[in-house]
């Protein structure tokens, strides 16, 4: 806020100069002294004429703060600056503010809101506000309101508004040639065909679920997250062979970048239920091995570094160059994150910021450059310091989920103790110990038995590998 009272007491002051010309138009309202703040849609109009969207967001968040009824001029600003920096800068806006404009964008936002802090049936009401179906938030809201109404246990009509969803992504992604927009559209859509296989998974349709995970392109950057959930989707319907084949794919050099520790928690639960105790204990015993000490080390990492956004911000940029020092976990954690569209989403609206940084150059008035060259400086460390804000979360997150899973697995390992000694027990004469074949393979008609021959689908490879037959008895 001081930086926009410097502002206003330079640009009164300041007469047209050599070089100022072309922003006359903008500085012209700060002329007067009353009245600063009901000039400030024209002065932001006339900043995203000239494309700087991260210099007019202070004015845009001052403005709403400070008016009550806000220009509806500015509405349709708002949902262009948005779109070019994305809706990060404004989730630190408070409610109240929020809620003073009915624009479909902050109603968005604040929707984005209620949904973190769990407030599900909020949520539903405000998301399903957003009327207008080409606006551009529309497709984000429904899958909100979607979302929402599953975890409130309203399958069908969430399943009805993933359907609206998708729709709407479709359209939207066939009247846009942002790429950037094309690609988070894209992303919208197939998390609305991921909604609609998990409330099948929740009502225990795990026939049409898995048909619904097939119709999800490998092509996707959602893809690989999804393994996990077909693989126990195969594995509630007692078909081991095709879960521990989704999990394997976790092991091709191709998304050497995807980490999730539940996977060797289902791998190992998978060959307790197929009786093979000694690949179950080898999982949970190579699980140890990897992470137990890493874990311990990520966690100093994460306390040295308390909440010092800037300093997650660099270890991430400088993993994104090579790999940095510190453990192998750490590391792999680090290229997961980098490669994440969310991720990717910040960090190009912070090279963006850079880019009108540069830009400001052009004004030859020194005293109007710093000012603006202020301003913007203020958008590129909350960018920066947000894309730490969501490195620390993730690494957070992870280090929760690891220490869930070695937790896990000695309860497992538990249980494996417990089914071998009443093996030991039992009559096991006669039983067949081979290991495979392919008379255990399981097919829908959405997978395929592959000759190798110049085909290969990532997904498959598990069939070949995992023909397992129990061993129970």
């Amino acid at each position: 806020m001081k930086v926009l009272k410097k502002i206003a007491i330079f640009l009164i002051l300041l007469s047209s100069t050599a070089g100022y010309a072309n922003y006359d138009r903008i500085w012209d309202q700060l002329k007067e002294k009353r009245g600063r703040f009901s000039r400030y849609p024209l002065i932001i109009e006339q900043l995203v004429e000239k494309e700087l969207y991260f210099t007019s967001i202070p004015f845009i968040k001052e403005y709403l703060f400070r008016v009550e009824k806000p220009d509806p001029r500015l509405d349709r600003i708002i949902d262009e600056v948005i779109t070019k920096t994305g809706i990060r800068q404004f989730e630190l806006l408070p409610n109240s503010t929020l809620k003073k404009s009915n624009r479909p964008t902050l109603r968005y936002i604040l929707a984005k809101r209620l949904f973190r802090r769990k407030k599900y049936n909020d949520t539903v009401l405000l998301a399903g506000s957003i009327k207008n179906v080409a606006h551009p938030v529309a497709p984000f809201a429904l899958l909100l309101k979607a979302s929402s109404l599953s975890l409130l246990g309203k399958g069908e009509q969430a399943q009805s508004v993933f359907g609206e969803c998708y729709r709407a992504s479709e359209k939207a992604i066939a009247k846009t040639d942002d790429y950037d927009r094309r690609r988070q559209l894209e992303m919208n859509r197939d998390y609305c065909l991921l909604g609609q296989a998990r409330v099948d998974f929740q009502n225990k349709e795990f026939v049409r679920a898995e048909s619904t995970f097939l119709d999800l392109s490998k092509d996707s950057p959602v893809w690989p997250e999804i393994l996990f959930e077909e693989a126990w989707n195969s594995f509630y319907q007692k078909n081991y062979n095709r879960t521990l084949g989704k999990l394997v794919t976790y092991n091709a050099p191709l998304l050497d970048f995807a980490f999730n520790p539940e996977v060797e928690e289902l791998k190992a639960l998978t060959y307790l239920e197929m009786c093979l105790y000694g690949d179950a204990k080898k999982i949970v015993e190579n699980f140890y091995g990897k992470y137990a000490s890493d874990s311990k080390k990520l966690k100093k990492v994460l306390k040295a570094f308390k909440k010092n956004f800037k300093s997650y911000y660099l270890m991430a940029k400088q993993r994104n160059i090579a790999e940095i020092k510190g453990t192998p976990l750490l590391n792999r954690l680090l290229k997961m994150i980098i490669a994440d569209p969310a991720f990717t989403e910040l960090f190009n609206s912070f090279q963006n910021a850079r880019y009108e940084f540069q830009k400001l150059k052009e004004v030859s008035n020194t005293k109007l450059r710093k000012v603006l060259t202020d301003v913007v400086k203020n958008s590129l460390i909350l960018q920066r310091d947000l894309i730490g804000a969501y490195v620390r979360k993730v690494l957070y997150e992870y280090y929760y989920q690891i220490n869930r899973t070695l937790e896990n697995l000695s309860y497992v390992n538990l249980e494996i103790l417990d089914r071998r000694r009443n093996q030991l027990y039992a009559d096991i004469t006669g039983t067949d110990r081979s290991r495979g074949s392919i008379e255990n393979l399981k097919r829908s008609q959405k997978q395929y038995f592959w000759n190798f021959e110049g085909e290969f689908w990532l997904d498959e490879l598990g069939d070949y590998v995992f023909s397992l037959k129990p061993e129970c008895y």
